[in-house]
This record gives structure tokens, sequence and C-alpha cells, in this order.
């Protein structure tokens, strides 16, 4: 975990992510020795073979392909389409992953401002859904063309499309994988790696970005305690670390 987190800080780039992933996946052939999974009844699968490998196919014809599209097309059209969709393929462990990656994506080219940005996935955290739909806020968000809810539509198929394919590309051969001894010790170093991926998330860019002062750190504290111990629903923690920001931006 804490090597998987100290790589991600220091190569802050998707591949950096994908490397530490897939390293942890070697790992943990060598390091785990999971049991034999259970017996149990066979999912109802309707998707064939041939289906599931046209399908990640398709899903690698994409993330190679796109990238090399926009250098020979520059569009920015295709490069948003381009940046989602490789932050959809990439993420890995959950939606909070994809934030250092979609951070990168939008906010150096200036195609969005770091403080819109980090209000969208504050306001994400208020409603529910998986966190990936903060790619249609972002698209609307946009400056210049396509943005409104032209571009929130772009962005937001663009970061889904990758998991529908990987999902149903995969489901003719999940049966196999899951019964594999070594498919299970992979993800289990996978898994450990991807707690180290969320801990480099939270520091940057969210505790870089909004951590300067000892009134936001205990804001963040008041926010936490909040959630862990008093259990109160997230979108009223988001409401009301606002309205206390707000207030201590006035007081101090």
């Amino acid at each position: 975990m804490t090597v998987a987190s100290c790589v991600v800080l220091l190569v802050p780039s998707a591949w950096g992510q994908v490397g530490v992933i897939a390293a942890a996946a070697i790992a943990g052939i060598f390091l785990f020795k999971p049991e034999q999974a259970a017996a149990h009844d066979a999912l109802p699968i309707t998707v064939s073979h041939h289906t599931g490998i046209v399908l990640l196919t398709v899903f690698l014809a994409l993330l190679v392909g796109l990238p090399i599209l926009v250098q020979t097309v520059p569009d920015k059209t295709l490069s948003l389409i381009d940046a989602f969709y490789r932050a959809g393929s990439l993420v890995f462990g959950g939606g909070h992953v994809v934030l250092p990656l979609l951070q990168a994506e939008v906010v150096p080219p200036g195609w969005l401002s770091n403080e819109t940005f980090l209000a969208g996935y504050g306001a994400a955290q208020a409603v529910p859904g998986p966190l990936l739909t903060f790619a249609a806020f972002l698209g609307a968000s946009m400056s210049g063309v396509p943005s409104g809810w032209i571009g929130g539509m772009i962005c937001l198929v663009a970061i889904f499309v990758p998991s529908f394919l990987l999902v149903v590309g995969a489901l003719p051969f999940w049966e196999q994988l899951r019964r594999n001894v070594r498919t299970q010790a992979a993800l289990a170093g996978v898994n450990a790696a991807v707690v180290g991926v969320l801990l480099a998330a939270l520091y940057k860019p969210v505790w870089t970005s909004a951590i300067h002062q000892p009134q936001d750190f205990g804001l963040a504290l008041v926010a936490l305690v909040s959630l862990m111990f008093w259990k109160l629903p997230p979108w009223l923690v988001v409401v009301g670390s606002g309205i206390a920001g707000w207030l201590l931006s006035i007081l101090i």
C-alpha cells in the first residue's frame, strides 16, 4: 500500500497507476496462495465467446487508437472523448481513483479551472450514484465548445463505454477466471495496491487543493467524524461543510 502511494505520487499519470496495478498483480501471484473457490451455480450468461472477444478487441482498439486519432486530427471533441475514455478504461478500485486522472486531463489544458473541478467533485459527493457521473458536470462546465448538456453527454458516455465493453466482453470467460487460483492471487495483490492508490488520490488532488490553513484541516476533521462516527448522510456533510467554509471565509 505504501509503495503504491509513493509510486503514484512520484509518477502522476494514468500510466503510473496502471504500472502500479500491473506490478501488484504480478507480486500477488507470487505472494498470495488463495484456496480453490467453492463450487457454485454458474451464471446464466448468453454472451458468446466470439462476441466477448470482439468487444474486448473494440475496447483495446479505442484505447490505443483514440490518442493516435487526436494527434492526426486535432479536435476538441475528439480530445474530450479520448481523455474521458482513457480515464474510464484505466481506473481500478473505485471512482475516487479517477480524480487525479481527470484533473490531469481537464485542468492543465485550460478546459476547466481547478476550483470548478473541486467544486464539482464536492457536489458529486452530495448526490447518489457512481462518482464517474462527475464526468457530466465536467463536460457541461467546459470552456468553449462542446459544453453545456452536449458536452456533459459526450463526457458521460465516453467515461462509461469502457466499463460496458469490459464487463460484457469478459462475461463469457468469467467462470473460468473466478476459478483460477492465479487470477485470485493477482486480484488480491491489486486490491492491496488500490488502497495505496486511493490514499494518493486523497492527498492529491483533494488534500493539496483544499487544505491550506488550520481551519481547513479542522473542518475536514469534523466532516470525517460526521461521516465515520456520527453516521450522517454524505449529502448533509457536503452541504454543511460548504456552509461552514463560507462562514469561515467571512469571519477569518
